[in-house]
């Protein structure tokens, strides 16, 4: 007894002779009809003959070989090969419909849009009509060319785009020359914003200037003023490059100097790739940290180099795995987790690893600093295979960070767990002791793991004697100089308050 009915195989049948229906259609209302056995078979035999005899303008060939009996056999309808390329889909919001179109892996030329590159000229208009037409094809490419430089204003490169767009700066690309060009109808936070992106690279062989001398120089910048002071008033300055809520992103191979503030930010971000990253800017130039990622997940830093007048690369609230390899640093402030915990907010850190890198002359190698007051947590931190030439506090956690002198010391702070320092090795400068762990009176600080730390002062025979100030770890070999300062085991009173937990839900912790 056959389950299916021979009249509705007759009418499919019809249906596809006469060509009201295609053949996958036919296909799939055969599967509906019938079960399994030789007179599936049978009929899958006899649609292939008609098709490719009957249809000879059909979209895709079907060889006509016979099968052996009891074998079904390979359908004629076409099944796509997945693609190549793995990455996600297109978030639902991108507005471009699904079009191959000529014009993927196009190259967009700013000059083409009427940018003039002579440093003087407001390119920003040229730049943005380029970007327009580059979002909306797949793999293109918005070309600043070689020998020429580019000036635009603050300027927002906004998404969601077609997969694949890359900027590539091979000329000089510059903001206007400090404050009193910068146009009042500008944001002074930000230059460059690049928002709600996919699968985006920032590369090419040029420069990103900065320009950041004037800014620099204000009075209300610190020790800018009359004999050294530091004014009050309006002090905005911009960040030079800020990725915001974007994803997929890779930063290779570009030179930026000479930042008003910060370098590079990442905002909301998750899945960010920086490699041969070469950032240069004075010592004594402030605020203008190399590297800083906030709320971002999935970071990898490799191989680059960061020379700058504050933190080398700043790690903010709300990161998780964070890999840095490879980079040296200074001089600048050194590699920082923080400042967290700020006017009483919560903070989360979480999977930072550094390893593999140099520091050299620096205010400060790997540091970890909270402010009092905080909640949250730092936890699952390793620093590894760290070189240091000539650095005050080698390797430091303070958790009474402070701007002021008259900061109050209060009950909460942010938990700091779980640190692990091994082969930590090279010079320190004798004005600071090279390990100082300042932990919170009330929220000690625990499981800090020592193991091959040997650091000699740079200069004279002095060896500085490690602080340590409710801390709990162990030396799992001899360190120096020796830190006899950290207290074994868990203190009495074990942090276990709810302000101090993290969970990981929607990116957060």
């Amino acid at each position: 007894m056959w389950s299916f009915s021979q009249r509705g195989i007759l009418r499919i049948i019809s249906a596809t002779s006469s060509g009201k229906i295609d053949l996958a259609s036919a296909y799939c209302l055969l599967l509906m009809e019938l079960g399994r056995g030789l007179l599936f078979i049978w009929i899958l035999a006899i649609l292939s003959f008609h098709h490719c005899s009957s249809n000879a303008n059909a979209r895709y060939h079907y060889h006509k070989k016979h099968k052996p009996k009891g074998s079904p056999g390979k359908s004629p309808v076409h099944v796509p090969a997945p693609p190549k390329n793995s990455d996600p889909p297109s978030i639902p919001s991108d507005p471009y419909p699904n079009d191959p179109g000529d014009t993927t892996g196009s190259i967009f030329d700013v000059t083409s849009y009427g940018a003039v590159g002579d440093g003087c000229s407001d390119d920003t208009a040229a730049f943005m009509e380029a970007w327009k037409a580059a979002c909306a094809v797949e793999s293109a490419t918005v070309l600043v060319p070689s020998d020429k430089v580019f000036m635009i204003t603050s300027t927002i490169f906004p998404g969601p785009c077609k997969p694949g767009l890359a900027l590539q700066v091979d000329g000089v690309l510059m903001p206007p020359d400090g404050p009193d060009c910068w146009p009042k109808a500008d944001s002074r936070q930000q230059w460059l914003v690049f928002y709600r992106l996919n699968d985006m690279k920032l590369t090419g062989n040029g420069v990103i200037e900065g320009n950041g001398q004037k800014w620099w120089d204000l009075p209300c910048k610190p020790h800018r003023g009359p004999n050294g002071s530091t004014l009050p008033g309006p002090c905005d300055s911009p960040t030079m490059i800020r990725f915001f809520m974007s994803s997929n992103l890779v930063v290779s191979g570009i030179k930026i100097q000479n930042s008003p503030q910060f370098h590079m930010k990442f905002d909301g971000c998750e899945g960010v790739l920086i490699e041969k990253l070469v950032i240069s800017t004075p010592k004594l130039s402030p605020n203008t940290d190399g590297i800083h990622i906030g709320n971002t997940k999935s970071v990898g830093i490799y191989n680059s180099m960061i020379s700058n007048g504050d933190d080398c690369i700043s790690i903010g609230p709300g990161c998780l795995d964070v890999h840095i390899e490879g980079v040296t640093c200074g001089p600048s402030h050194g590699i920082s987790i923080g400042s967290l915990g700020v006017h009483n907010s919560q903070a989360c850190v979480s999977n930072i690893t550094v390893r593999n890198t140099v520091i050299r002359e620096s205010d400060n190698g790997v540091r970890i600093k909270t402010w009092q007051g905080g909640t949250g947590s730092v936890s699952g931190i390793s620093f590894e295979n760290i070189q240091m030439e000539n650095v005050r506090n080698c390797i430091n956690i303070d958790q009474y960070y402070c701007l002021q002198k008259a900061c109050l010391n209060q009950t909460s702070a942010v938990y700091v767990r779980d640190v692990q320092y091994r082969n930590i090795k090279g010079s320190y400068d004798v004005r600071n002791t090279p390990i100082h762990f300042a932990c919170s009176d009330t929220v000690a600080c625990t499981n800090i793991t020592m193991a091959d730390v040997e650091l000699m002062p740079h200069e004279g025979e002095l060896m500085e004697e490690p602080f340590c100030w409710n801390a709990y770890g162990i030396e799992e070999t001899l360190s120096i100089p020796p830190i006899g300062c950290l207290l074994k085991g868990m203190p009495h009173v074990i942090t276990e308050s709810s302000q101090y937990s993290c969970s990981n839900e929607n990116g957060r912790f």
